[in-house]
């Protein structure tokens, strides 16, 4: 039984960029949680958690990891076609699971999952960071406060120019696997209007490798998609436009354009902790996820009269991704859910298999 003030004993598996960028500076810095052991497969003398970490357990293979009984959180930071086996092996092991986006290729898989979970009185929750975004949270706040009125219209980017294809396992993994800009990018993006606006009635998309020149479709089924076109339609008229592409040539790469009945919020350029905490930013620095005064949003409002003003609007201040750690160790002492449930993360892959059907079979795609 969860206890207040509990300190929990954390494994991560995989030593990759994930591990050491996106959560282990996080794990050491939540007081509910302490960094207990990392599963590196083949530590080399240039990326090596025995050399970086000497202190904590390290292991080379999943069954003696997780038979060490003073583990109680398994952190999975492997590529995505092995989020359902190894959660699975966690979760029979007596283990709470944290998952990295996309949380597993199919929502059966999830649903699968969650049903263990529940059996086995776990935890799981997906690591879907980009909620904690600045921009993103103040999106949030212009939606609370109604500034906007109601939104009618919204559109959200993530555009780069990156003309050649990537080398690593991103470059290779198929959307079957949970790989591809739709899994990759569109979990984050299809994550933050899900929480905005819950789930879509229907859903119309065009999934491209613009790079290639190709479409995914019924005259080319086997496109791995490096860009997205994806439009949610809701009930109340709303109409959400999802863009990833990247070969957009542009200075000021467009971020946020949200329209609603009495004001206009356009953001541009991406949130800055991911690039921070790659420079090596400690979490605690007094500057990490604020944004430069340069990529500042601007807000257009209309009054009662119909006059419009528009001023630049900087972003709230930041919660950083240090809360969805802070989230998840209160959850598992008992006080609320878990920040980002597995059933909301299988909402999400819902859309996406629907985004999927839709661009192979040009049609728009219903959702129940």
């Amino acid at each position: 039984m969860a206890q207040e003030g509990q300190v929990f004993n954390v494994g991560v598996v995989g030593y990759g960029m994930s591990a050491k960028v996106f959560h282990i500076p996080f794990i050491t810095t939540t007081p509910s949680f302490k960094l207990h052991s990392i599963l590196q497969r083949n530590p080399r003398p240039e990326t090596s958690a025995p050399n970086d970490y000497p202190s904590l357990q390290h292991f080379r293979d999943i069954d003696s990891f997780l038979a060490d009984a003073s583990l109680d959180v398994v952190v999975l930071t492997t590529t995505p076609e092995t989020h359902f086996p190894l959660a699975t092996q966690a979760l029979n092991a007596g283990k709470h699971v944290f998952v990295e986006k996309p949380f597993v290729p199919t929502a059966a898989e999830a649903s699968q999952l969650i049903a263990l979970a529940e059996q086995k009185g776990k935890q799981i929750c997906v690591y879907q960071n980009r909620r904690w975004d600045s921009d993103f949270q103040t999106v949030k706040k212009l939606q609370k406060d109604g500034t906007l009125g109601r939104i009618y219209e919204f559109e959200t980017h993530f555009d780069r120019f990156r003309a050649a294809k990537p080398t690593n396992w991103k470059g290779a993994l198929t959307m079957a696997n949970g790989g591809s800009a739709l899994y990759d990018l569109g979990t984050h993006l299809v994550d933050q209007v899900y929480v905005l606006f819950g789930m879509p009635s229907s859903v119309s998309a065009k999934l491209v490798s613009q790079r290639d020149a190709r479409v995914l479709g019924p005259k080319d089924t086997d496109v791995e998609p490096d860009s997205v076109n994806l439009h949610l339609f809701y009930d109340s008229g709303l109409i959400v436009y999802v863009r990833i592409g990247v070969m957009s040539a542009e200075t000021r790469q467009p971020r946020f354009w949200i329209r609603g009945t009495k004001g206009t919020y356009h953001k541009d350029g991406l949130d800055p902790q991911e690039n921070q905490l790659k420079a090596g930013m400690k979490t605690s620095d007094a500057q990490f996820g604020r944004d430069d005064e340069e990529w500042h949003g601007k807000l257009v409002t209309v009054d009662a009269d119909e006059k419009m003003s528009e001023k630049v609007l900087p972003n709230v201040e930041p919660v950083t991704y240090s809360k969805i750690y802070e989230l998840f160790g209160e959850a598992l002492r008992g006080n609320g859910q878990v920040p980002v449930p597995a059933s909301e993360a299988r909402d999400v892959l819902r859309i996406l298999e629907a985004a999927r059907e839709s661009s192979l079979t040009r049609r728009e795609v219903e959702l129940s």
